[in-house]
C-alpha cells in the first residue's frame, strides 16, 4: 500500500492514531511553568535597577532567561527518567511512560536551547548578564539534579541559587555592576527555595524515601524538618524586609510583609501539627508569598 494509499485509506486514523497529548507531553518536558516563574524573576532584576532597558533588550533578556530555564527543566526530567518512575508525583513524565522516547537526541536538543539562551544573553545585553543565565541553568540541571539530590539533605539549598541568579541576569542586563537591592532580591530568592520545597518534601516524604532521594524530612524526620522550614520561613520574611533600607518603597514593604506573615503562619501551623495537609498549605503559601513579592516589588518602582 502507498503512502497517498494509506492516506486516503477509511481507517487511516486507526492505522497512524493522532497523538492529541503530544504538544502537552513536549510541553511538560521543558518544565514551562516554573520557566515562567523564573523569567518574571528576571524581569523583576530589570524593574527594581535604576536605568533603562529597550523593549527588545526586555524581551530578548525574558526569552534567554525562559529558554535556559527550560533547557535545565529538560534535563532534569532526562538524567532521572528511572528515579522518576518510583514517585506517583512524577511517574506519569513523558520519558517515564514512555510517550517521549529517551534518546540522546534530547541532549543535542537541551544544549542547543542553552547556547542559543546565554549566547543572545551575551551578543544582544552584557556578559555578565549571560553568566548568570547560565550560571542559573548550570546549578539546577548539574549542582542540583546531578550532584547533591541524591547525595546531601542540603541539595536544595544550593540548588536554589538558580532561582537567584536569574534577579541577578535581569539586573545585569541594565547596569552590570549591581547595585545592593538586586543582591538583596537575590538572597530572598535563595532563602524562598529550602522551605518551599522542604514543604513539598514533607508532604510526600515516602515518596522521597522510597525513591532514596535523601530530601531533608527523609534524613532528619517530618517534626525537625517542619521546624526547619519555620526557622528558614521566618529567616526569609526578615531578609524580605531589607530592601527597605536600600531604596524600596511602601508598596515593597507592604507586599513584603504581608506575603512573609502569611507565610509564617503558615509555617508555623506545620511545625505545630505536621501532616500531609498542613505541608501543603505551607507550600502554597510559599507561592503567594514569592508571587506578593514579586509584584510588589515591580509596582514600587513603577508608581
Amino acid at each position: 500500500m502507498s503512502y497517498s494509499q494509506v492516506k486516503n485509506h477509511p481507517d487511516s486514523t486507526t492505522l497512524y492514531p493522532p497523538r492529541p497529548g503530544l504538544v502537552r507531553d513536549v510541553l511538560g518536558l521543558f518544565k514551562l511553568r516554573i520557566g515562567f516563574m523564573i523569567m518574571l524573576t528576571a524581569l523583576v532584576g530589570i524593574a527594581v535597577t535604576p536605568g533603562a532597558l529597550e523593549l527588545w533588550k526586555v524581551l530578548t533578556l525574558a526569552l534567554a532567561v525562559f529558554l535556559s530555564s527550560a533547557s535545565a527543566g529538560a534535563f532534569n526530567q532526562y538524567y532521572e527518567f528511572e528515579s522518576d518512575s518510583l514517585m506517583a508525583r512524577t511517574r506519569n513524565r513523558a520519558f517515564v511512560t514512555g510517550a517521549l522516547p529517551h534518546s540522546p537526541l534530547w541532549l543535542l536538543l537541551i544544549g542547543l536551547l542553552l547556547v542559543i539562551s546565554v549566547g543572545a544573553a551575551a551578543v544582544c545585553l552584557n556578559p555578565v548578564s549571560a553568566g548568570f543565565v547560565f550560571l542559573g541553568a548550570f546549578f539546577y540541571a548539574v549542582v542540583y539534579t546531578v550532584w547533591l539530590k541524591r547525595r546531601s539533605a542540603w541539595n536544595i539549598v544550593v540548588g536554589g541559587l538558580a532561582g537567584s541568579f536569574a534577579v541577578l541576569a535581569g539586573a545585569a542586563a541594565v547596569d552590570p555592576s549591581l547595585g545592593p537591592l538586586p543582591w538583596l532580591l537575590a538572597a530572598v530568592l535563595f532563602l524562598w527555595t529550602p522551605p518551599h520545597f522542604w514543604s513539598l518534601a514533607i508532604a510526600n516524604v515516602e515518596q522521597y524515601a522510597a525513591a532514596g532521594v535523601p530530601m531533608l524530612p527523609v534524613v532528619v524526620g517530618v517534626p525537625r524538618a517542619a521546624t526547619i522550614v519555620l526557622w528558614s520561613t521566618m529567616a526569609l520574611a526578615i531578609t524580605a524586609l531589607l530592601p527597605m533600607f536600600f531604596g524600596a518603597g511602601p508598596v515593597y514593604f507592604l507586599g513584603a510583609f504581608c506575603g512573609g506573615g502569611y507565610f509564617v503562619v503558615k509555617a508555623w501551623r506545620l511545625a505545630r501539627a505536621p501532616s500531609r495537609r498542613s505541608a501543603m498549605a505551607c507550600f502554597f503559601a510559599s507561592l503567594v508569598q514569592l508571587t506578593l513579592l514579586l509584584v510588589a516589588a515591580t509596582l514600587d518602582r513603577l508608581i
